[in-house]
Order: C-alpha cells, then structure tokens, then sequence
C-alpha cells in the first residue's frame, strides 16, 4: 500500500503553530492542486481543523513514500511561508498499514483532543468531497476513504465512544459552568456560524444560558442558526456593541485575522463597570488577540487551555477506547487483506490467460491429430501430457534455480502455493536429486512416467549385478 499520512495536530504541536499551517475553506481546492503539481501526486486530500491540519496521499510506489512525505513537508513549508524544519520538528509522518490505522482513528475520534468527538467524521468527509471535486481523488484513495468511513461507522455504533456530548463545544460550555455558579443568569455572545458555534450553542442552551446573540460574517447563515435555538444574529460589526451585554464570549470562525482586538475588548470592560467577561477562543487561526489577556476582568482561553477539561471528560471514556481500539485493528487488517489480495489480482489473471492459451493450443493440435484418423487414445494421451508439460515447465525452472541458489524459503512457499504441504516429499539421494526423476535425456520440466511393471527378466537375482533367466 501506498499511502501517507503526514499532520500537525494538538499533540505535535501548539496553537502558534498549527494556526500558521491552518487552511481556510477557500484556500483548499487550489492547494490541493499545488500540492498534487509540486509533490508529483495525483492523489491527495488535505484535513483542516481548529486542532489538525493532515494531508493524506497516495505515492506512486511504496519505496518512494519517505521521498514524498519530504516533499510534501517542503510544498506545506512553502505554502505557508515556513521554515522547512520547524515543520519537520511539529510534524508526524505514517505510511501504509500505520498510515491507514491513522486515518481510521482520526475518523472515529480517537485522535482528537476530546475523546470520541464526532465532529471529526464529518470534516473528514468534506475534506473528502472537496478532494473529489478538484480531481485529486482516483480509485485507490477514493476505495480507502469509503472504508475508513465504514469503520469509523461500526466504531460509532458498536461502542458508547460517542454517547455523551463530550466535545471542544461542550468543553468550552463545562468550562463556562466552573467560571459562573449560575448560567441561567448569564448572557452569550457566539462569533461564527459553523457547526462548533451550533454545537456550543446547544449546550449552552442545555445548560440553561439566558440569552444568547450569534455574530457572523454573512447575517443570512446567523439568522438559520439563530432560529434554531431563539437567539439574536447579527453581524460581525455589531459585536462591540454586544460585547457591553454579553458575559461569555465564545468564537470559532476561519477568519484568518483576528476579530477581536485588545482595544475594543477594553472599552467592553470599562462600560460593564468592570463586570468579568469569559472569553473561550477554540478557532484556528485564533479570532482573540492573545493581548486581550492582559485586561483585568477578561478570562481568555484558548483550545489548548481546554485540555484540563478535556482530560477529565477522556477517564469515563478509556473502556470504551479500548474496545474501539479493537475494532479498527480487525478493520484494517480486514482492509490490508484486500489491498493485499487486489495486488494478486493481475498475476492470476495473466497466469489463467496463460494457461487458457496452453489449453487451447493443445486441443487444437488433437482435434488435427483426430482429423488426420490418428489413434484416439494416444491423442487424448497426448493431449493431457502436452499441457502438463507446458503448466509445469516455467515453474519447474524456477525451483531449480531456487535450490540451487539455496532459497528453501521460496521451495517452501511454493509447495504452499502449489498445496504440496500435505503432500509427502520424493526421497533424495546423496546429490539431493529426486530418485524418481527422469534421466539425463528428460525435457526440462517434464514430469517423470510412471514406472515400468516388471517383468521376469526384470527380477534381479540375489548376487550384485547378475539377473536370473527364466
């Protein structure tokens, strides 16, 4: 198998890093192209999350896959107008089988920050179709994908792996129940409009927040959302005015500059009197001024910050890990299987196409032999040595190169191929020769007759060398 995988993510690498190498939803298509051009792939899908950015592809041949991963390191280092080795030191690099079992447990959640998030699955199937619609998905990544969809599926429904609303969104709202006693009295303000912001705002509203005002870019998207959960949108404009009202701040946008600045944040503070406000940024790029920390009264926090919360929320979730753990390795080795097997594909074909031709060959000489009134037994006779000979001739050579070059591996592998191992093995004598073999005249290839029934004169008599006569 041929495929890489090659990622920073929160465990690499921290958030100063992973939001310079973030790709914004725009950017993708085209970088897909770029790095399929200057990589020399024609098979590639980029991952982007607040958390991860992977790209995962298919070389031309397994032993050129380190070669490829370093030439994707230095595409990603140019692209985002990095040092070549500061990406190395962040970045991780898997191939074949590793590489797949990667995939498969980004997918299922096991990779992620929060264990068992869901969300992942469905980044990874837009990351998918954004491929699939640039053009740099072909037959083997596409065949790869729908599996490592599939097992990501059974990992859902045979585990608890992803009962519990246990997530970025939902940490960051856990967070907001330890900063504040009583959310019911506490109003929100959520910058962005994506399916983050949706799941923090139904655990806000779970958690019984008392309003909540979303602000996006575009107020068309702001407004579907809002009326889901009965709050207010408005545009990314309008926030300092909400900011006076709102006691927790929560952003996730893929704005590649940030929305909030130290400045505004601080008029915010000084007309709430001074009344503390949370601020939860899980976007990458960050949409919070990391200065904004440095005001009184401002609780900033990233995703990195969130790791405390977040490791609590993993221990009630270690079993069930272990069982998923269990389900991705059969996948795989499942998946493995029949990469393995698809690569055998064409050598049977060619080996029945051979052998078809050996038939036809041969059926054609004794329907002529038939033609020209020659005895039916000698040509039937002939007919099933004449294709033995020809089936076995290529093979026959090949194991006797074999054991004269001493490859008792390849003799052993090809009685397995060829089902000899319950077969019992010919005596040897002292030169290693097979006593049943034919003669020096023998055709290479050809398999000893059986032998002669004796005769009288055939007995051999009790002295050496004399025979009786009858």
């Amino acid at each position: 198998m041929n495929l890489i995988a090659l990622g920073i993510n929160h465990n690499s690498a921290g958030v100063e890093v992973r939001e310079r190498v973030a790709f914004a939803p725009e950017q993708v298509a085209e970088a897909l192209e770029d790095a399929c051009e200057q990589a020399g792939l024609d098979e590639v899908v980029i991952l982007s999350t607040c958390n991860r950015t992977e790209l995962y592809a298919m070389a031309p041949d397994n032993s050129r896959l380190a070669e490829k991963s370093g030439l994707l390191i230095e595409w990603m280092a140019n692209y985002h107008h990095l040092s070549s080795e500061e990406l190395r030191r962040a970045a991780y690099f898997h191939e074949a089988g590793a590489a797949l079992q990667h995939m498969v447990k980004v997918a299922s959640g096991l990779d992620s920050m929060v264990l068992g998030e869901p969300q992942i699955l469905g980044q990874l199937k837009s990351a998918y179709a954004v491929a699939l619609e640039a053009g740099t998905i072909g037959g083997e990544l596409d065949r790869l994908f729908q599996r490592v969809f599939a097992i990501a599926k059974k990992v859902r429904t045979d585990t608890a792996i992803g009962e519990n609303p246990v997530s970025v969104a939902y940490a960051a709202v856990d967070l907001a129940g330890h900063i504040f006693s009583d959310l019911s009295r506490c109003d929100a303000l959520l910058v962005g409009a994506g399916e983050t912001v949706e799941l923090v705002a139904r655990h806000l509203i779970e958690a019984g927040v008392r309003r909540i005002v979303i602000a996006n870019r575009t107020l068309g998207r702001a407004r579907e959302l809002a009326q889901k959960f009965n709050a207010e949108a408005v545009l990314l404009a309008d926030i300092p005015e909400h900011l006076l009202h709102s006691d927790i701040v929560i952003t996730s946008t893929a704005s590649q500059l940030p929305i909030l600045g130290k400045g505004a944040v601080e008029q915010a503070i000084r007309a709430r009197k001074h009344r503390p406000i949370l601020m939860i940024d899980i976007a990458v790029p960050r949409d919070i001024e990391p200065q904004v920390a440095e005001l009184a009264d401002i609780y900033l926090y990233t995703v990195d910050d969130l790791r405390e919360v977040v490791e609590q929320n993993l221990r009630s979730r270690q079993s069930e890990a272990r069982k998923a753990d269990l389900l991705i390795e059969e996948g795989v080795a499942q998946v493995l299987e029949e990469v393995r097997s698809l690569a055998a594909v064409d050598t049977v074909r060619q080996y029945r196409e051979l052998a078809e031709n050996i038939r036809e060959q041969e059926v054609q000489r004794a329907l002529r032999g038939l033609a020209r009134g020659d005895d039916p037994q000698q040509i039937v006779a002939q007919l099933a040595r004449g294709i033995t000979n020809k089936l076995i001739h290529a093979p026959t050579a090949g194991l006797k190169r074999a054991s004269a070059e001493g490859r008792q591996d390849l003799l052993a592998g090809a009685r397995k191929l060829l089902g000899l191992e319950s077969a019992p093995r010919a005596a040897t004598g002292p030169a290693g020769a097979a006593t049943g073999a034919s003669g020096p005249g023998a055709i290479e290839g050809e398999l000893p007759g059986p032998e002669p029934e004796p005769t009288n004169r055939d007995i051999p008599s009790s002295q050496p060398g004399k025979r009786t006569l009858q």
